[in-house]
This record gives C-alpha cells, sequence and structure tokens, in this order.
C-alpha cells in the first residue's frame, strides 16, 4: 500500500482518483491538489461515496512554484506523483519530485507556455538526474500518447519482426450537444491542433499546413469518419524507441461545424496566444476564449457516442508482410455514470491509474526517465481491460491508411 499524490482536478484528475480509490489494497492514502482546493474537495467527496475509500485529502498548491510543490510532498510524503495538471507544469513537478526522492507519472510532454510547441527533448533531458536519484519518471501514460505506444510495443513484442509502417487512428465519435467545446484543456487542445501537421517518412520529418491531409476512415461500431493528419507528441517517441519503423503517421477525426468554429476563432484572433493590452490591462486571447468556453469537465452529463482510438500496423513477421490493427472504443455514458467524466477523460485517467500501479507494483522499473513503450506491454494491458478500457486486435486486415 502506497501514498500517492495526484496533481490537477479537471476531469482527468477527476478520473485518476475515482479509479486510484477502486484499488485500496495499492493507493491506500491519496491526496489531491490543484491551485482550486473547492475542486478538489468535490471529487474527493464524490469518490470516496461512489468507491468506500476513506483516505481522500485534498491541498492547494500552485503548480508553477516548486517551493510549493516541494513543501506539499515533504508533508505528505508520497511514493509517487500523478501529474495530471497543465503540461506547462511538468518541468516545476519533475524538479519538485528531484527534490524531493518521489516517483513522477504524467499524461503530456512539456510544452511552454509561450510557445505552441511540445517536444519531448526538455523533459527527457532530465533522465541523468533521475537516473542518478534513483527515480522513475515515467512520461505520456494517458492513452494518445500512452496506451497507442504500450500498443505499438505490444506488436513489436509478440507479432512483428520489424514495424514500418504505424498510423494512429483517433476518433470521436460522441455528441456533447454544445455548438463548440473541448473535450480537455481548450488553451491546450486549440494550441496543439492549429500548429502545423508533422510525421516521420525515411527517417526524417515532413511538415503539412494544418488540416492539409485528410481522408475518410472506417471506425468499429462508428463507421467512416473523416480524419485529419496532425502532429501528436507519441510519433517522436515511437520513432526513436522502434527505429525500423519507415512512417508514422497520426489522423484525427473532426466535424465541419467544429472546424468553422475553429477557423473563425483562428481569424478573429482569438486563438493567439501573444498578448494584448485590453482596458490597461495585458491579456492573452486564447486564455480568454479558454474562460468563455465550456469547462471539459462539464460535458459528461447527456454526452452520446463514443471514442476509438487506436493502431495501424503494417510490418514483417518471419520474412511475410502483415497488418495488424489494435484498438479500445469508450462510451461517454458509461464513463459518466461511473466517474462523472466524459469519455476523453476517461481515456485519458484510466490509464495514468493503470501506470501508476505498474510502477507501485513493481511491474514497471527502473532509474531516470522513460516513455511508456520501454516497458512490457503485458502487465498493463491485462490489467487495462478490467479497469473499464477493453481493447480488441485484429490481424490481416485492411488498414486503409
Amino acid at each position: 500500500m502506497s501514498k500517492v499524490l495526484i496533481i490537477g482536478a479537471g476531469g482527468v484528475g477527476r478520473v485518476v482518483v475515482f479509479k486510484c480509490a477502486q484499488h485500496p489494497e495499492i493507493f491506500s492514502d491519496i491526496l489531491l491538489a490543484s491551485r482550486t482546493k473547492s475542486k478538489c474537495d468535490v471529487i474527493a467527496k464524490d469518490a470516496m461515496a461512489a468507491t468506500g475509500h476513506n483516505s481522500i485529502a485534498t491541498a492547494a498548491v500552485d503548480a508553477d512554484d516548486v517551493p510549493q510543490l516541494v513543501a506539499l510532498i515533504e508533508a505528505f510524503r508520497p511514493k509517487m506523483v500523478i501529474h495530471v495538471a497543465l503540461p506547462y507544469q511538468d518541468l516545476t513537478i519533475m524538479e519538485a519530485c528531484l527534490q524531493t526522492g518521489t516517483h513522477y507519472l504524467d499524461t503530456a510532454n512539456y510544452e511552454p507556455k509561450e510557445v505552441a510547441k511540445f517536444e519531448y527533448s526538455w523533459q527527457w533531458a532530465y533522465h541523468d538526474r533521475f537516473a542518478d536519484a534513483g527515480l522513475l519518471a515515467v512520461l505520456g501514460c494517458g492513452f494518445d500518447p500512452g496506451v497507442t505506444g504500450i500498443f505499438t510495443a505490444r506488436a513489436a513484442k509478440h507479432h512483428f519482426d520489424e514495424i514500418h509502417y504505424l498510423d494512429i487512428v483517433d476518433a470521436n465519435a460522441g455528441d456533447h450537444g454544445k455548438a463548440f467545446a473541448t473535450n480537455f484543456n481548450p488553451e491546450i487542445n486549440i494550441r496543439e491542433i492549429t500548429q502545423k501537421g508533422k510525421y516521420w517518412e525515411n527517417g526524417q520529418w515532413v511538415e503539412t499546413e494544418p488540416f492539409e491531409i485528410h481522408q475518410p476512415i472506417n471506425y468499429p461500431d462508428i463507421g467512416p469518419k473523416e480524419s485529419y493528419l496532425l502532429f501528436h507528441e507519441e510519433l517522436e517517441s515511437l520513432v526513436k524507441h522502434f527505429p525500423t519503423i519507415k512512417r508514422a503517421r497520426f489522423w484525427m477525426t473532426f466535424g465541419q461545424e467544429y472546424l468553422t468554429h475553429l477557423r473563425v476563432i483562428q481569424n478573429i484572433g482569438m486563438a493567439s496566444i501573444e498578448p494584448v493590452m485590453y482596458k490597461g490591462v495585458e491579456i492573452i486571447p486564447l486564455e480568454f476564449l479558454k474562460a468563455v468556453l465550456p469547462d471539459p469537465g462539464s460535458l459528461g452529463d447527456n454526452y452520446t457516442g463514443q471514442t476509438s482510438i487506436g493502431c495501424r500496423i503494417r510490418g514483417i513477421k518471419a520474412g511475410k508482410e502483415h497488418t495488424y490493427y489494435i484498438w479500445n472504443n469508450c462510451s461517454h455514458k458509461a464513463a459518466f455514470e461511473e466517474t462523472g467524466a466524459q469519455g476523453v477523460s476517461y481515456t485519458t485517467g484510466v490509464p495514468a491509474m493503470t501506470g501508476a500501479m505498474m510502477m507501485l507494483t513493481g511491474e514497471w522499473s527502473g532509474k531516470g526517465v522513460f516513455n511508456v513503450e520501454q516497458f512490457n506491454p503485458d502487465p498493463f494491458l491485462e490489467k487495462l481491460g478490467g479497469h473499464g478500457l477493453p481493447w480488441e486486435e485484429r490481424f490481416d486486415v485492411d488498414l486503409e491508411v
């Protein structure tokens, strides 16, 4: 049994608390912290009522402030920190973990607040410091990144001698009834999808204009959905750790109404991260937009439909070419009924809890900074279905992409 500190009280934080509370034999004491303690209090109360876990405490912390983080960690003394707040805060939380001798796990890689650019270099640079301290840091343990990397590791371990082509396909076929809303932090979401696309081919990155490349892709139990090529962070780590990959791409679905709203937001400057003066006060347009858009954590009620995320892989086994498709479908309604959060939060929070479980039980171990695909995928995937995200696989099928 171990103490665990969870930082972040959004939709993903809510799911992580609920799922950890379902396993008191591993997560004996839980502390949920965020800038707004009242949000933590609501989640803790709901989780204890739903699960019977009787040791969930809350605290306020500014995750941009290393001394505050260090003080909180030293007061609680957790075995590890599960970071599901903002990716801007990855490095401050990692620094606090180093100063306090605490293991670390997150779901999204670092990006500087002033530049819409996310890559692993900043966090990989911490490897030696974590190794020297005898600590383990696990990066990107959500679904994508996260389970998609573990799916790829399973393919490499069991089904291919060489992976040559990898396409990660992500569909949200849900309907939340809002004119425009994002399924996770609006600021992070809009920064992510409006930057230029990028994919890996023949040993180099190929850049595209935003939403330039798209095609319909059929998703299980959903059907065809127009899917757009984006850059996504797991591509960077997967082509590093599976060097036989000749091409790696990431596809995500968007509805036309969503894209129309997004285009207007960009055209009128509301997607900008450059400060502007308004009545003598400096504001960031995108931060203001975030304040007026629906809170992603509020979308779960009456959210219908499902997500479908998986990996479509082509490669060589015993000298012959084969294809492989592995995926999960998640119901928004079922996710909300269990945790009070919609499916996008659920598909991120469940893997984060499962990865923490792998670390605390010793199934995943090491010293330094690692991506999830560097660990044994089998024990993680053996648990994932029972935690609410069952997965399926098909062999030698038409991959479409």
